[in-house]
């Protein structure tokens, strides 16, 4: 029965990679077909339709809330200029030097993905990011994957992403932020360095006819009105759920609303607040409307993969070729890298879900440590995935094929990955 459902999994990652199903419904259907196949009943306790789809379909609605309330910040960026204020800014004080420029947008790439994710977040940082790059001389694939390399760094204090995990791997969030907070300087690490080296790659063409809005000069008020700059304190914006959640330890829905309430006041007059509100509100479901689908259908592939069934029969499997040595098993994990791109088996936002789910349900590892697997494994997926919506919009935006992104920062993140398996193999294994 074992072998049956791995082929199962295998039919389904074919469906992934070659479109003949979006992502959300192969993970759905996979689900269904693993919950028959391992003897699970049409209805009742551990069935089908009450325990894989009644139950699994809510079971990530945290994550869900999550994802909403940062979408619903990232569109407050966008529209109150404060985004769009902090590229400015780093344009301006970087100048015509392209390090310094890189090293600006990097670092507001990363504060921005700390708030939301995705094409989003690409959009935010880079509709003027990359054109300013470009702009001095940096190279266009440089340009796009500065702004997914600084994501990537911001990723590990993502609220969202802290609520999905907990959710999925049925963790508590000060393990989870315990986590995240180590594996932060190795992404941030990974983004300067690819910076500092890939930048002297000195572009000869200026293909973007970009002129910094801010070397036309005028008084700040004029400036401020024709530019949308937001005020200096409303840049603090990203800061807030960060602080709040990092630093006082609050709840991460709360610090999300927070962060909400903090940008509106500090951006908007009051007579325009209710506007503002419910339109950016419903800006923002659009926008999380993909990935709430997304996170419906992984909590039914994980409530797939926990039934009885389905554990007795892949336990033997799995734990067969799941390397206990701690050198082993950073050396086994860092080769299959590569099975995270491209929709494959080790993405967590689709089958690799429903591994971590099988590794912990088995007892194969200790939650924590599978934590460290798939956490180390997005770092890849967000920034070098062709398929992932953000690098597809940066490479599109600047000019360059999905595959030229991938090329260039995949020997950076599979680092990444390469540190945080090592971690967890210390700490955990």
């Amino acid at each position: 029965m074992g072998i049956v459902i791995l082929l199962v999994m295998a039919a389904g990652v074919a469906a992934m990679l070659s479109r003949k199903l979006p992502t959300a419904f192969a993970l759905v259907i996979l689900a269904v077909v693993i919950a028959f196949v391992s003897g699970a009943p049409f209805t009742g306790k551990n069935s089908v339709m009450d325990t894989v789809l009644q139950a699994g379909a809510p079971a990530l609605a945290a994550t869900m809330i999550a994802i909403i309330l940062g979408s619903w910040l990232g569109k407050l960026l966008d529209e109150t200029g404060i985004a769009g204020t902090l590229v400015r800014k780093i344009v301006e004080f970087g100048g015509d030097r392209p390090t310094v420029v890189g090293l600006g947008v990097l670092a507001v790439s990363t504060l921005i993905g700390t708030v939301t994710g995705s094409a989003p977040a690409a959009m935010l940082a880079g509709i003027i990011g990359i054109p300013a790059m470009i702009a001095v001389g940096i190279p266009k694939v440089t340009a796009a994957g500065t702004i997914l390399m600084g994501i990537a760094a911001g990723m590990p204090f993502e609220l969202p992403v802290w609520q999905f995990f907990s959710s999925a791997l049925h963790l508590s969030v000060p393990e989870v932020r315990g986590f995240m907070i180590k594996l932060f300087p190795l992404a941030l690490a990974a983004a300067i360095a690819f910076v500092l080296i890939e930048t002297r790659r000195r572009g000869v063409e200026h293909a973007w006819a970009f002129k910094s809005p801010v070397a036309q000069k005028s008084r700040p008020a004029s400036r401020r009105a024709r530019l949308g700059d937001a005020p200096w304190y409303a840049l603090l914006t990203p800061l807030v759920p960060l602080a709040l959640a990092l630093g006082l330890q609050l709840a991460i829905i709360p610090s999300l609303l927070a962060g909400v309430l903090y940008a509106l006041v500090t951006t908007t007059r009051p007579r325009e607040m209710n506007k503002r509100l419910l339109r950016t509100l419903y800006a923002g479901f659009e926008v999380a409307a993909a990935p709430v689908a997304l996170f419906v259908a992984i909590g039914i592939l994980l409530a797939a993969v926990q039934l009885p069934g389905a554990i007795d029969a892949l336990q033997p499997l799995v734990k067969a070729v799941s390397p206990q040595n701690p050198v082993l098993f950073v050396v086994v994990f860092t080769v299959l890298v590569p099975l995270c791109l491209y929709r494959g088996p080790l993405n967590v936002y689709g089958l690799g879900a429903g591994i971590a789910g099988v590794l912990i349900a088995a007892g194969i590892y200790p939650a924590v440590a599978v934590l460290g697997l798939t956490t180390s494994y997005n770092q890849v997926f967000g920034v070098a995935d062709p398929t992932s919506t953000q690098t597809v919009w940066a490479a599109q935006y600047a000019g360059v094929g999905p595959q030229q992104v991938m090329a260039r920062t995949l020997p950076y993140v599979w680092c990444v990955a390469l540190g945080g398996f090592c971690v967890t193999a210390a700490l955990y294994v």
